[in-house]
């Protein structure tokens, strides 16, 4: 599985982790989790979904998932501005191993759980 990897001479641009770093941090899943289950939403309510996220960091999350094609946004000529967030096909198919992710997480807790108390951090 990770033969291709020379770990003597990593490269500069390692695209695991570059892809990781923008659709994994905290906000990006939420945002993204949210979007999956709703099929669109706007700035307030993925806002009010998504529970302490700054206007600002909502919206410099939301240009960034745009920018790598996790999401479309789609911007209405009223007044005022209505705009809509919804997951575009290859967001949909991330948000999918999210999810498997998740499950595997919550079949898996217990596990962590217990290994936390061995090792004396509960």
């Amino acid at each position: 599985m990770f033969g291709h990897i020379d770990y003597r001479n990593p490269p500069e641009l390692c695209p695991v982790r570059d892809v990781m770093s923008v659709a994994s941090d905290q906000w990006s899943i939420l945002i993204l989790l949210w979007l999956g289950y709703f099929s669109v939403l706007r700035f307030n309510k993925l806002k009010k979904y998504v529970y302490g996220i700054s206007n600002k960091v909502l919206s410099q999350r939301l240009k960034v998932l745009e920018a790598d094609g996790y999401i479309e946004r789609k911007a209405y000529p009223e007044v005022p501005i209505r705009v809509e967030y919804n997951l575009t096909e290859f967001g949909r198919l991330y948000v999918d191993k999210l999810l498997d992710l998740a499950e595997w997480m919550q079949d898996n807790s217990p596990k962590v759980l217990a290994n936390r108390k061995r090792y004396g951090l509960e």
